[in-house]
């Protein structure tokens, strides 16, 4: 990788690890840039999971304080973010790549449609429950969870927007810290993801730290504008986001 490529990917982790933190689907940059520069896809994907490590922690500290009292929902979907990201990571080491393709469009468009007329779902739901959700998640919440970060450790993209869309519905709470609990488990999944691949993939190791390098300074940049963003400025951006990836995803099939 000469230092003109490098500097590209680079300024790639700077994009990715701010769109992440903000909403997600930072890969949706990053991704192809690796691919770009040569890299085979597989490669690619397992770079870019090790790179935007450090972007993901910035990007949680960022928002430390809308993570306050959220100790008991962390741990308990912290837990399914665990096992689903080494879940997601051991099946790319095994499965055919075209196998969650096929499936990824939908899925963020699903996410998109629910982040967007979340509030109206909500308060249909308020109206027809007898108690509201809990503060930590119900089962179902921790489920969809789960499966959501089998799909982040196995590529990622796009993997924020489909969080925020089952915790806007599950769980009763601003936008803003649901954003943080986010940002939290995308840590989680990409954390554990990268240490298997660490070891039992083919990384490329300079590329990771020029993206990990951008990424870090990405999610201080993303948790300082995002915080700062009113929940239907956040709204839109997912929406805008939601729709250049799945652009992206339909035009590579």
């Amino acid at each position: 990788m000469s230092w003109l490529e490098a500097l590209a990917v680079l300024g790639a982790g700077i994009v990715a690890g701010t769109v992440n933190t903000v909403v997600g689907s930072g890969s949706l940059v990053s991704f192809p840039m690796l691919v770009g520069v040569g890299f085979d896809p597989v490669v690619a994907n397992v770079t870019n999971t090790v790179g935007l490590v450090p972007g993901s922690v910035t990007g949680a500290v960022g928002y430390r304080r809308e993570l306050e009292g959220q100790r008991a929902r962390l741990l308990r979907l912290g837990a399914a973010a665990l096992v689903g990201g080494l879940v997601g990571a051991i099946l790319l080491l095994n499965l055919d790549e075209d196998v969650f393709e096929a499936v990824v469009p939908v899925l963020i468009g699903v996410g998109c449609a629910l982040v967007v007329l979340q509030p109206r779902i909500t308060a249909w739901m308020n109206k027809h429950r007898d108690h509201a959700p809990p503060a930590q998640g119900s089962w179902w919440v921790v489920g969809a969870i789960l499966v959501a970060s089998v799909y982040g450790g196995y590529f990622g993209a796009a993997q924020g927007i489909i969080y925020v869309a089952v915790l806007g519905l599950g769980i009763d709470d601003a936008l803003q810290r649901l954003n943080a609990t986010k940002n939290v488990l995308a840590a989680i999944v990409n954390g554990v993801a990268a240490i298997l691949f660490a070891f039992a993939a083919d990384v490329e190791w300079w590329a990771a730290a020029a993206l990990a390098t951008g990424a870090t300074v990405g999610g201080f940049v993303g948790s300082t504008a995002g915080r700062r963003l009113p929940d239907w400025a956040l709204r839109g951006f997912v929406l805008v986001v939601g729709v250049a990836a799945i652009a992206f995803f339909v035009a590579d099939l």
